[in-house]
Order: structure tokens, then sequence, then C-alpha cells
């Protein structure tokens, strides 16, 4: 494998303040497809936390620039006092004053930059993406978050015209033919610089603030796209409302933007009072968007815009603390999601996302604490762990002082720390400051890498019901050993009638502990409600009991639970006829009508085969992807048999009348509708009122259902090229064909249509929308085909990630990570994941991005 000179371990054992701050800066952009000059007028002062250190070099990063001058306080810097190398350049002490203006020009070249950070060209738009490290593609810079300053930005667009709209953060301060000049106010890092310029128009509307004054809201879009950005706006006015009514965060500029933009390496971007976004997550309308996407543009608004408060004006110190601002926002927008839509079915929803990505983040090579240690390649620290581990973290501290005590401390949060670059103990501190607990103990859930196991045993005597609990967490690479963590841990006891005998939260921080109550009868307990800390039960429970849960428990996430564990067990254990007990709760759901149509659609859900699969990995047995396929595909069968003519009821009870709406309760109506035609369609070889439905359907969700199911049974080859021929020129639609295909098309034939697809013109490759609606999406949602026993599926994958990587190398190390679960399968797919990680690795080119995530791969195979 390849070493690369360039890429030290970074640790955060090693974090030193910065030798130089800046008081101002002012960039000039000249912008050109391949030679735009981008201006750079610095103010830079000493730290004075460091100034009784002496003198010290000038060490400013840059990537890929043509330095064409630099100046100190107007002085050419002396060719003798300058070194550049791959990584920037440093100015010798001895040339550097304690305060000066650094002035330097340099030639950047957008069109050329595939990797998409920095200031890139998406179809002849400019566009910047510089979390993490992408600004000093741009310019050089001290670019580090604690580095704060504000910054004044004049843009020239190019000589051609083909840039009327010219973007950038902050306030507009002036602007004439083919310029304008942008004034952000706060003192902000690097990493939050935005500029964007394009043929665009402008979708606007207006936000009064709790204060009064007029915010102008502007979603910029290409010409045609208007008329799918009604959606989004009305997301972002019932976001900022939310911040003020729920945190008391108000806005703080005089314009919000939102830009879409068609290649994107991530959802979306927070830039100071200029946000990019990935197109799929701001155009919707009915005939284009389903219900998921509505959803998804709801909650990707929603976290950007919190992003101006956790995040913006507090940032982080150093790339360590990234879960201070990721994890407190994604906590933020569930919050948001939960208030707007069902909190239960939320719920349900983030703990399901939770599970087949931070879990298995967990279980794997890749397995790191909320903040990690040490990096090579800082864009593989955006991870499952520090998102949407860290918003767990969020949550259970906000369980355990309550939430007047949580909301006290976020106010002093904002007071303290606004303007500052931040870190988890100053977090921490204000949470102790304001409820007087000692949170030292909790501080291990960002320092401890592994999903701890929650084990529950109960016992029944005299009168006395005992819980006995005791946890303990797997090694990890290079954390064998494991401390006791705070757990949170809701609970009921439900009597024999199903109400509740008792309830509350146990804080249970030692290795074990028992807890005991006098009851008048034999309790059946209702364990981790609402799912109040990230762990893995481990509790025998009897199906009985399992069916009480299912049928009276108020708790809407373990009620779900215990469904979803009955559905493990049948998934999981000996093969043969389904659990009468189970089909028959099953039922009661179906003719349940005083459920949340979304719950009940949830209830009626099987889990997924990468559920499975993690299931038999816990008791040490290597999973068959295969025969998990074959298996859940008969027990769809089965309970479609018990549902019985409910299932046809259920379908033509929920039909939505009237013209398409994306509000939750017609959601939840087409989610339930939707599993009433799965069961339909899996006792229909010929796929009759999928077919039907995908004919009539007025809506994208109706559609895309009808042509999901369809092509799981391996039906639907009319359907598909009448899709196509219908949405070929809407590239966010064409998306969703591809990966309905690469997702769900049986596993016997998956590799030989993915290859096919793949060498289709409208396949753009380079494009990371359509990368992963097709690769991605044949990676991580068709388990049975990807792990092919004869290897084909790990061979196509990788083929592509080696032809990504030199152009994208993001999304390569993102997609890389995928083949992380090799120790969950048997010795055979073992040793062909491993080849082709080993093939990968190879590559005398790798990036490091990728080389990162791949030697980790190798290091854990090692291990094993």
């Amino acid at each position: 494998m390849r070493t690369d000179a360039h890429a030290p371990t970074i640790r955060l054992a090693d974090y030193r303040l910065p030798d130089y701050l800046v008081e101002s800066v002012e960039l000039t952009l000249r912008l050109h497809p391949t030679a735009t000059r981008v201006n750079a007028r610095v103010r830079f002062y000493r730290n004075p936390a460091r100034a009784d250190e002496g003198a010290a070099d000038l060490r400013l990063d840059g990537r890929g620039l043509t330095l064409v001058s630099a100046t100190i306080d107007g002085v050419p810097v002396p060719q003798n006092a300058l070194t550049e190398d791959s990584e920037g350049l440093t100015v010798a002490a001895a040339h550097v004053p304690s305060a000066f203006v650094w002035e330097a020009e340099t030639e950047i070249s957008p069109e050329t930059n595939t990797a998409l950070e920095g200031l890139y060209m998406s179809r002849g738009m400019y566009c910047t993406q510089c979390e993490a490290q992408g600004f000093r593609k741009i310019t050089f810079w001290p670019d580090r978050p604690d580095v704060m300053t504000t910054f004044r930005v004049r843009i020239e667009g190019p000589a051609d015209g083909s840039a009327p709209v010219l973007l950038s953060n902050g306030n507009l301060v002036g602007s004439g033919e083919g310029w304008a000049e942008w004034q952000d106010p706060w003192a902000k890092p690097s990493y939050l610089f935005a500029l964007v310029a394009g043929d665009l128009r402008a979708v606007e509307d207006h936000f009064t603030t709790a204060s009064g004054r007029d915010v102008l809201l502007q979603i910029w879009v290409r010409p045609g796209d208007e008329p799918r950005c009604a959606y989004a706006m009305d997301a972002l006015k019932r976001s900022m409302r939310w911040d003020e009514e729920t945190y008391g965060r108000e806005y703080d500029l005089d314009r919000f933007m939102i830009v879409a933009v068609d290649d994107f390496n991530m959802g979306a971007m927070e830039n100071k009072g200029l946000n990019i976004f990935n197109s799929r997550f701001v155009l919707a309308s009915p005939e284009t968007a389903t219900d998921a996407d509505y959803k998804s543009i709801e909650t990707i608004i929603a976290h950007e815009y919190f992003h101006n408060w956790t995040g913006n004006r507090i940032t982080c110190r150093d790339w360590f603390q990234l879960c201070l601002k990721e994890g407190l926002t994604v906590f933020r927008d569930q919050q948001f999601s939960a208030d707007e839509r069902s909190a239960g079915v939320k719920r349900i929803e983030d703990v399901l996302r939770l599970r087949a990505t931070q879990f298995r983040e967990d279980a794997g090579p890749l397995a790191h604490p909320v903040r990690p240690t040490e990096y090579i390649e800082i864009n593989n620290f955006y991870t499952a762990t520090v998102y949407e581990k860290g918003a767990e973290v969020i949550g259970m501290l906000r369980r355990l002082v309550g939430p007047e005590v949580y909301r006290k401390a976020l106010d002093l949060y904002f007071e303290r720390h606004d303007g500052q670059a931040c870190t988890i103990e100053d977090w921490l501190r204000v949470f102790e400051n304001v409820s007087g607990r000692d949170l030292s103990q909790f501080a291990r859930w960002y320092s401890q890498a592994g999903t701890p196991r929650l084990k529950a045993e109960t016992d029944w005597a005299d009168g006395k019901f005992t819980l006995r609990l005791s946890q303990t967490t797997p090694p990890t690479p290079g954390q064998p050993e494991k401390a006791p963590l705070v757990l949170p841990v809701a609970f009921g006891l439900l009597g024999s009638d199903g109400s509740t005998l008792e309830a509350g939260l146990l804080e249970f921080s030692e290795a074990e502990r028992a807890f005991g109550w006098e009851l008048p009868e034999r309790p059946v307990l209702s364990l981790l409600r609402g799912f109040s800390a990230p762990v893995i039960v481990e509790h025998e429970i009897t199906p009985a009991d399992r069916a009480f849960l299912l049928a009276h428990d108020s708790d809407s996430f373990t009620r779900w639970e215990a469904g979803r564990s009955f559905a493990l067990a049948e998934l999981t254990g000996p093969e043969g006829e389904p659990d009468p007990a189970y089909l028959a709760a099953l039922v009661a759901v179906a003719d349940d009508p005083a459920l949340d149509p979304a719950y009940r659609a949830l209830l009626l859900s099987l889990p997924s085969e990468d559920e499975v699969m993690a299931q038999i990995a816990a008791v040490g047995r290597a999973p068959d992807p295969l025969e998990v396929w074959r298996r859940r595909r008969a027990l769809e069968t089965a309970v479609a048999r018990a549902l019985g003519d409910r299932a046809r009821a259920l379908y033509d009870s929920n039909v939505v009348p009237g013209p398409y709406t994306p509000d939750a309760d017609a959601a939840g109506r087409r989610a339930l509708r939707g599993r009433a035609l799965a069961a339909l369609t899996a006792l229909d070889p010929a796929g009759s009122v999928a077919r039907a439905q995908y004919a009539s359907a007025d809506n994208m969700t109706e559609r895309m259902t009808a042509l999901s199911l369809l092509v799981s049974r391996g039906l639907g080859k009319k359907e598909l090229a009448a899709f196509h021929s219908e949405w070929r020129h809407d590239r966010l639609v064409i998306d969703k064909w591809f990966t309905v295909q690469a997702a769900l098309t049986p596993p016997e034939t998956a590799v030989e249509t993915v290859e096919a697809l793949s060498r289709r013109e409208d396949f753009d490759w380079r494009n990371p929308n359509r990368f992963r609606s097709l690769i991605g999406a044949f990676a991580s949602g068709n388990p049975a085909g990807f792990h092919r026993a004869d290897g084909s599926g790990y061979r196509l994958v990788v083929d592509w990630l080696i032809r990504l990587d030199s152009l994208n190398p993001q999304t390569t190390a993102r997609l890389a990570s995928l083949l992380g679960t090799w120790r969950m399968f048997d010795p055979g797919r073992q040793a062909l994941m491993k080849a082709e990680l080993e093939r990968l690795a190879a590559r005398p080119d790798l990036s490091r991005d990728t080389g990162e995530i791949v030697g980790r791969l190798l290091r854990g195979a090692a291990e094993k």
C-alpha cells in the first residue's frame, strides 16, 4: 500500500493555539473557468496567548494553488524567506512583524476541480465547498476553525457574462455590472466561506423575526426549477420560527440564502447566510418527489439553518470537536421533525438509521469515539458516530438533567460562548454549572468507542419484582478495555390489564446493579422506553410477553421494538412455520384504527436484511445473505396470508382524497397503503394491483412504491421503460430509476443489472448523486446481491471505486467503508472482500481519503 509522506497522523493531544490570528480579510475573486484569480488582503496579528514565546514563522495552508505574488505590508516577500510545499507555504519568522497586512494573489482552475471542494464548477455554475479544508484550495490561509474573522468579498464575474448572479456570505453592500460585494459582520472560520456564481433565479419570501426585523429569504435555482422550491421555503420559515420558540435563537443577518447545486459531495452546507444544498434536498413537486424526499428536505433545511447558532456563531476549536456542532445540530433537527410530525414515528426512524449505520460502524474496524483522538484525512471524520451517536449523547444529557435545566444550560451556552471556537469540555461545563452535577463519568460517551450491551435479568418472588442490569462494551480498535458509562434507562412495569404499575428513569452507572419494586402482581417489563440510550439490549423475553407489549405498551418505541424482536426471532431462529402469536399480533395492529397510520405501517414492516444479518452475527454465527433474503421473503408471504382480506381493506381505506399534500397525516396514510400493497403483491405473482397503482398514480410516492414492489419481485420491465421515457430529462427523478433497480433487483441478477446500467450513456458517474444512485445503492441496499458468494459484487464495486478515486476521493472513501463488514461473514466471503480491499490499496495513486479508510479496514482484517 502506498505511503503518503504528506499524510501525517493528526492527534488531539498535539493541539496548539495558532501563532497568528486574523483581524479581518478582504477577498477579491475574478472568476474564470480555468484561471480564476484570488486576491487575499489579510490583517494578521500575533496571538497574545503565544506572544511571550517570541517570533514565529507564518504558516499558511494551501493545496493546488499557483502563487502569483505575496507581500507583507506592501513589500514583496523575499524568495529566500518563503518556502512553498504541497500543503502550503511558510514565511520565516525574521520577516514576520507582530502585526501586518499579508496580501497574496493566487490562481486556481475551478473547471478542472473534480474533487468538488474549494472553488469548482457544476454545469456552468461556480460553487464552493470549504468544510472541512476546502478554503486552502482557494487561497493561502491558516485553515483551521479556531482562526475566526470577518470577511469582505468582492466577486467579479467571468468576462462572457455567463454568471450574472454573484453571491457570498452576509449582506450585499454593493453591486454593479459584472460585480458584487458582500460583507459578513460576524466573525467566522474559513470553512464557512461560500461563493456561488451562475445563471440563477431566486424564489423569494420574507420572515419577520421575534424582535420585528424583516429578513429576505431567497432560494436560488437554475431556470425552470422555481416551481419546485415551495416546500423548501415553507420548511425554512417553520425552522426559523421553531428555533425562536424552542431555543430562543433569532436570525442575525438581513437575508438568508439557499442555493441548489447539482454536483455536491454532501447533503448541504451551513455557510453563514449562504447555505449550499445538494439539489435533491431542495427541489420537490408531487410529480417528482416522494414523501421520503419531502421529509428529507424538511430535516436538512432545518439542520443547516439551526447551524447558524450551533456551528456558526459558536464553532469548534478544532476538528476533533466536530460532534459539538454536528451532534447537537442533528439532535435539534430531530426535535424539530418530531414536533412537526409524529414524535413516536420519528424516534423509531432515528433508531433505525442509528442501528443501520452507526452500530455497524461501532462493530467493525472503523469504530471510533464520538470525539476521535486522531485522523489522517479530515474528510473521513464525517461519520455516523460523530453525527448520529453524537445526537444520542445530547439526548441522554437532556434526559438526565430534564428539559427545563437543558434549556437553561443552552441559554448559558449561547450567552457564554457566542463568537467562540469551543470544546466538548466547554459544553459539559455549562451543564455542570447549571445542574450542579458532576459529568466526568458522562464524558466517557465522548471518549469511549463501541456500542454498550445492556443485559437485563428479572425475578419475581414474594410480591417483589427485581431487575438486575449489567453493562459491558466490547473491545474496539485501540480500546481493549472499557469503563462503565452513565446509562439513562427509561422503563415501565405493566400489569396484566396493560395498566402502568411503575415507570420512570433509572440512572445506571455501575457495571451491574439490582433494582426492586413491591408490586401486586408479576409485571411485564417495558425496557429502554423511547430508546433512552444507544445500547444493545440483551433481555430474554417470552413470545407471550412480546405479544403483550405489542398489544398494550403505551410507549411507541418499546411497543414497536417488541414486534421487531418478534420478527427477528422468526428470521434468525430455527426455520419453520411462523409463531401464531406473532401473526395474531400483526393482525391486531391491522385491525386497530386508533393507531396513527404511519406508526401502523412501521409496526407491520419487517426488519431489513442488514438488521437480520447483524442479529445473526451478534450471536457468533456467520449470516448467509442469500438465505436471509429468502427467509425474509418467506415471512413476508406468511404475514400477507395472515392479513388476508385485511390487506385489501387497508389498501382501499387509505386512499388520500384530493390533490397530493406532503403533510404528515397524508404521508402516513400513503405509507400504510404501501404496506398493504406489499402484502397484496406478495400473494400476486403477476403484480396486478401494483401495476394498476403505477398506471393510475398521480404522485411520485405511490408511483415509486408500486415500481419498487414490482422490481423486487423480478417484474416491472414495462414500467421501468415507461418511467425512463417520461422522466429522462429530469436528473433527480432518473436517480430514483437507477436506485430502485440497484437496490431491489433480486440477488440472482443484481450484479448483471448494475453492470448493464453502468454502461448506459446517462450513467454520469462523475456526478456524486448519480454514482451513489447506482453503485452506492447496490452496495448498501442490496445485501444479497452485493455479497454474492462468487465475489462478483465486490469486484464490481471496487472497479468503480478505483475509477472514481482520482476524481472524487471523498465519495470514494465513503463508499469504500461499506466493505467494513467483512468480519460478519463466512471465511469465503471474508477472503474475497479482503482481496478486493488489497487490490484497492495497491493502487499507486490512491487518494489519502480512500487510503486511510482502506488501511483501517485491512488492519481490522489482520487483527481478526
